[in-house]
């Protein structure tokens, strides 16, 4: 048994990497609310914005069609890799690049794969497959709509300009704050709805209806991908407050665990010398 000096200082260790633990928890509780409202508020434009998009996409005829649309043989993939810059939140960024080498040795593994990164963590770890080619990590010290609009507009020229037949955004969908969804979502070319489908609806267009969709388009790719690093972010506190809040109690149960040995430590030496003052005594009366 360890003796009551070692035993202290490990109970003095747990107690302060506890509250260091349900400290980094109350911060990610605050951060979180700020986080949820966001992606809570932009979800139902996003997802509306990408519901008609879609729609007039499908009914546009192949000569007019959007160039983000176009379909092509897929010999160059680029995945998008969305972690955090941080770490300390449960297995959110494994997850992410599990996923996205999984998706390069079997979805795509006939097409050559390169990674755009957002986060620090991603780049880390996928950086050793020498297959990154850009690194988005300071988006994050201000999350703005202008911000990762630039981002998707570097995505959108490298579909244009022929750097790669298919992009596909590799993230953490927002679901409450214990719970987070991975997502892969493709992000060109542009998934158009078929005319036919019977949730179809039928706009009255002004001006025409290919003026409307080159204008939407190019929004609509950055409100997309805005959504899924505002999904990330709020689903990265919800992560790092479940994995803190584990983490305090794991302490909390081990630093009792702790008390109790270091009780019964104290309790057998005292019982000792106890003992050993008995024996004296005895030893002198004899």
């Amino acid at each position: 048994m360890a003796n009551l000096k070692e035993i202290r200082n490990r109970i003095a260790s747990v107690s302060s990497t506890m509250q260091i633990t349900s400290a980094m928890k109350m911060v990610s509780a605050a951060k979180l609310k700020k986080a949820q409202d966001a992606i809570t508020a932009m979800r139902p434009y996003a997802n509306k914005l990408t519901e008609l998009l879609q729609n007039l996409s499908g009914s546009l005829d192949a000569d007019t069609g959007s160039a983000y649309a176009e379909e092509r043989p897929v010999n160059k993939v680029l995945l998008v890799a969305i972690t955090s810059n941080r770490g300390l939140c449960g297995a959110f960024n494994s997850n992410i690049v599990k996923e996205s080498i999984s998706l390069m040795s079997n979805t795509f593994k006939d097409q050559e794969v390169h990674f755009v990164t957002v986060g620090k963590k991603g780049t880390d770890l996928l950086k050793k497959k020498n297959k990154v080619i850009a690194d988005h990590s300071k988006v994050y010290d201000d999350l703005s709509f202008d911000n990762v609009a630039q981002i998707a507009e570097e995505l959108m020229d490298y579909y244009l300009d022929g750097s790669y037949d298919k992009i596909v955004l590799v993230y953490n969908k927002f679901k409450n704050a214990a719970t987070q969804i991975l997502m892969t979502e493709q992000f060109l070319p542009i998934v158009a709805e078929k005319s036919e489908s019977k949730n179809s609806v039928d706009y009255i267009f002004e001006p025409e209806k290919e003026q409307i969709v080159m204008e939407l388009i190019p929004k609509s790719l950055k409100t997309q991908l805005y959504k899924a690093v505002r999904d990330s972010f709020a689903s990265e506190h919800g992560a790092r407050m479940t994995a803190m809040h584990k983490a305090t109690d794991n302490a909390s149960e081990l630093r009792d665990q702790l008390k109790l040995t270091y009780n019964k430590a104290r309790q057998a030496a005292i019982t000792n010398e106890i003992l050993e003052i008995v024996g004296g005594a005895e030893a002198l009366n004899n």
